[in-house]
């Protein structure tokens, strides 16, 4: 039977009492003192009315009051609901309202917002370390009732519900039991992440996102593991904090290894580690090569989503690893590839075909809260559909194409992004880049790349010819972008997902 998840921190804390689980700046919580401060954090809630089954929503920066909130409130039996904190009032009350959520914990820096959309859904705040006079405050400090231990949750139990980033409409809350997250933590901290009790782990992540909530935080606390927090991902500051703690792993998104490997470029002593990772999107081959030259190490890359707890394939370590693949489906999942224009039921495709990929297991979410039809559109036939394109290869290696709806339909032919972009990549001035259909009255959609060039170089008409010229020597004729446009940064949502619909609207 899976355990709760909350014997995830407890367990470790009775086993590893004294060993490091948090380290940020110039404290350390061991697992004993995390484990209390989290149980005390669940007496202060209880104390106010908040029980089991309740949904606990929280505002928190990375800082070791996530992870105590975080098992604060699963220990109390109550179903957590993390948020980003770049988030504004209007939309932090929309997840309030939308999850049900009865009680709100913010932080000093978020509390502005928070206490704002508290109040317009009447939910009761709460306040970590010096918030001022708003809300109630939640003293980790004070002494944890004798006998506090957390309530008994059935595996189907919603453990958390995760909202979707919303950048095709509305945001979604997707409901994830403490089965799958347990599994998804139990499972890929054997292997892909192969943790061990001496690692220490960089948490550059965001707390409130499923990558380095689940993936970073709850395999490393499962395992004994240390986690070094960082309130801000700047990649100096991370190189730093990696050289300084002497961290073994590294795990993060395309963004934040293109920035690390500019760093380096600079001078910034690049850290050796024994592992990286990378997920959230793709990463292209050629940043993938320089990254394990640099950091003198294996670059895993791999996939999953907010939906499936969340992740699904991964390289291994120990097996063959390739490049420009996310490896193959870890333990108890399955991925097949289904013909993406049929809706209705899953029609599964033969090896080496492009189609959706659709993914069933002890991974995949419960649903949408509250969205029926969302939730019949998204689980067809067991298998759900993840909206990403990809082709399986005929040894079981699962290779992503494109999301189903950023490919671009250019004079009847399918045009894929991230084939464009990886043929980008190796241009000497290319920094990097995001491929986008934009509208066009002939063939109905151009394609443009966005560019991010590298320093020093000039962004001219003669750079975008060149562009233009080295696409068109490397790509089909009706693939290589016809339009260069040069931008200083690339817009990205909170997971360090490139915003490809705000790039249309700009530029169409």
């Amino acid at each position: 039977m899976t355990r709760p998840l909350a014997a995830v921190l407890a367990d470790t804390a009775a086993r590893r009492p004294d060993a490091p689980a948090v380290v940020f700046e110039s404290a350390t919580l061991t697992y004993r003192l995390l484990w209390e401060r989290a149980l005390s954090c669940a007496a202060g809630l209880r104390a106010h009315g908040i029980g089991p089954g309740d949904r606990v929503a929280i505002l928190l920066p990375n800082t070791p009051e996530f992870p105590v909130a975080y098992y604060g409130a699963i220990a109390l039996g109550a179903t957590v609901v993390p948020m980003n904190t770049q988030l504004r009032c209007e939309e932090i009350e929309f997840v309030l309202t939308d999850s049900g959520a009865r009680a709100l914990i913010c932080a000093p820096a978020t509390v502005s917002e928070g206490a704002k959309a508290a109040a317009a859904a009447d939910v009761t705040l709460f306040t970590t370390g010096d918030g001022g006079t708003e809300g109630i405050r939640l003293d980790p400090h004070q002494p944890v009732p004798r006998g506090a231990g957390y309530f008994p949750s059935s595996p189907d139990d919603i453990a958390a519900i995760l909202y979707t980033s919303g950048t095709t409409g509305r945001p979604k809350g997707a409901m994830l039991t403490h089965r799958n997250i347990v599994t998804n933590i139990e499972v890929t901290a054997v292997s892909p992440f192969a943790t061990e009790p001496d690692d220490v782990l960089l948490c550059a992540l965001p707390l409130s996102h499923t990558f380095g909530q689940t993936c970073i935080m709850s395999v490393a606390f499962h395992v004994g593991a240390a986690v070094v927090l960082m309130a801000r991902f700047t990649a100096a500051a991370a190189a730093e904090l990696m050289a300084r703690h002497a961290c073994t792993v590294f795990m993060g998104v395309p963004t934040m290894y293109h920035a690390l490997l500019e760093a380096a470029g600079d001078g910034t002593r690049a850290p050796r580690l024994r592992r990286a990772y990378s997920g959230g999107s793709a990463l292209a081959v050629p940043v993938l090569e320089r990254v394990q030259e640099v950091f003198g190490c294996q670059v895993y890359e791999g996939y999953g989503l907010t939906e499936t707890s969340p992740c699904v394939a991964y390289n291994h370590p120990g097996r063959p690893t390739r490049a420009g693949t996310v490896g193959t489906p870890i333990a108890g999942v399955e991925v097949g590839i289904a013909r993406a224009a049929r809706e209705d039921r899953i029609d599964l495709l033969p090896a080496g075909e492009v189609g959706e990929v659709v993914i069933r297991g002890h991974n995949v979410m419960s649903g949408y809260l509250g969205l029926p039809e969302e939730t019949a559109a998204a689980l067809v036939d067991g298998w759900f559909r993840s909206g990403d394109l990809g082709v399986l290869e005929a040894d079981g290696m699962l290779r992503l194409v494109d999301r189903k709806k950023d490919v671009i339909l250019r004079g009847g032919y399918n045009v894929y992004p991230r084939e464009v972009e990886e043929v980008l990549l190796r241009h000497p001035a290319v920094a990097q880049t995001a491929v986008i259909g934009l509208p066009d009255d002939r063939l109905g959609e151009e394609v443009c790349a966005v560019v991010v060039v590298r320093p020093g170089i000039a962004r001219d008409p003669a750079l975008a010819a060149d562009v233009v010229a080295w696409s068109r020597d490397r790509l089909a004729g009706y693939k290589y972008p016809r339009r260069v446009e040069f931008t200083e940064t690339l817009p990205t949502g909170p997971s360090g997902k490139v915003l490809k619909l705000s790039l249309v609207q700009l530029y169409s």
